[in-house]
Parts: structure tokens; C-alpha cells; sequence
């Protein structure tokens, strides 16, 4: 699959800038950064290996991209290693964090022009996921650091934003090609097939998941 190298070199520095500051936001706690390194790693060498590209396997190989960042997060919110990187999140930065959204949305509306993914994934379509993107500066500011938005507010908003992604996520694993395909059959999604497309799910993603829940966590022990 070719997409023009401006997509391409754009997308890592995406995935470097959540990436840095999913750290910064957690206090660069060494769980988090032995978990991101190993699973960019794992992912990268997968993916330019063509591990994902035999679609017509059972499983399919595609949940090795979903399964380790699940069963990370999962770990997060349940052992005592996971709970020092959550008690140390900074739901600030990481709501600034969640602006990075808006830059992978037109990543997105370039690879749906390039036929690599479905429509369907875009702002174009039913992808309603840059909202989220641009309020975040405002709701970081005036909720987190000048404290003017009132802790249902944010708990609401982190609760919409996280329906949103997890909205995109769903359309997009529906839409690879595999044995469980649902949608999209015209024009798959498959440009998370490839490197470096995969770390769309398989970091930035799990990245904004986690961020969410993290600050929801931090809001409700608060409140």
C-alpha cells in the first residue's frame, strides 16, 4: 500500500508527540515507559514484517495490535505498579494531550483521499472524534488550570470524548479485513495494516483511551 511520504513522516511525529507527552503526563513513571517502548517495538517490527497482512487467519492477527494495549490498561487500574502511574497522572497536560485528535484527523481524511481507509473512519463521514481534539485547550485551561469548569462538567465531557474514540475505534476494527469484517467492504481500513498506521491503534489510541479514564478516576476520587 503507498501513501505519500508527507502522510507518513507526519503520522510518526504525531505518534512521537503523544507519546511524549502521554510521559510527561504521567511523570515519565518507568512502568509507562518500559509498556510504550516495548509496544512500539512489538508493533513496528510486526507490521514491517507483514505479520498483518494475512488477513484471512483465524484469529486474526490483528488483535495482537488491540490485545497487548487492553490488557495494559487493564493492568492499570488493578495492580500497584499500574495504580502509581495512575495516582501520578497530570489530567492537565493530558487533556492538552488529547489536542494532538485534530492533527490525526486530517492524517485520516488524507488516507481516506488515498483510498486506505474508509470514509466512513473521517470528519467527513461519522467521525465526530475532532470536537473532542478542539475543546480540549479550552477544557485543559479554564477547567484544569483556572478551575472555572465544575467537576461534572469535565467528568462529562472525558465521558463524551471517550464514547467518541471508542465510536472510531469500533467503526475502524469493523472495517479491517478479516474473517469478522462488517464494514466498509467497498473501501476497507487498510492502512492500519502497515507501518507506521498500525500505531494508530496500537498507541495513540490506547494513549487517548487511558487518558480518559485516568482523569475520570482522578475526578471522581476528587469529587
Amino acid at each position: 500500500m503507498e501513501t505519500p511520504t508527507y502522510l507518513q513522516i507526519g503520522f510518526v511525529l504525531i505518534t512521537v508527540v503523544t507519546v511524549f507527552l502521554f510521559l510527561k503526563s504521567v511523570a515519565f513513571k518507568r512502568p509507562a515507559i518500559l509498556i510504550v517502548l516495548v509496544l512500539l517495538a512489538v508493533q513496528s517490527i510486526l507490521s514491517l514484517s507483514g505479520f498483518f497482512l494475512a488477513t484471512d487467519s483465524l484469529p486474526p492477527r490483528f488483535l495482537a495490535v488491540l490485545l497487548p494495549s487492553v490488557i495494559a490498561v487493564i493492568l492499570a487500574f488493578t495492580t500497584q505498579r499500574g495504580k502509581t502511574v495512575l495516582d501520578a497522572v497530570n489530567p492537565e497536560t493530558y487533556t492538552y494531550l488529547f489536542t494532538i485528535r485534530v492533527a490525526v484527523e486530517f492524517v485520516i481524511l488524507g488516507l481516506v483521499i488515498h483510498k486506505a481507509m474508509p470514509e466512513s473512519m473521517s470528519f467527513e463521514g461519522r467521525n465526530f472524534d475532532i470536537l473532542s481534539g478542539l475543546s480540549a485547550p479550552f477544557i485543559a485551561y479554564y477547567g484544569f488550570r483556572k478551575k472555572r469548569i465544575g467537576t461534572k462538567v469535565l467528568m462529562a465531557w472525558n465521558i463524551v470524548a471517550l464514547l467518541l474514540v471508542i465510536q472510531v475505534v469500533t467503526t475502524g476494527i469493523l472495517s479491517i479485513p478479516s474473517p469478522i469484517q462488517q464494514l466498509s467492504f467497498d473501501q476497507p481500513n487498510l492502512a492500519v495494516l502497515y507501518f507506521p498506521y498500525v500505531l494508530l491503534p496500537g498507541i495513540v489510541v490506547p494513549i487517548v483511551i487511558f487518558g480518559h479514564l485516568a482523569i475520570l478516576r482522578k475526578l471522581t476520587r476528587s469529587k
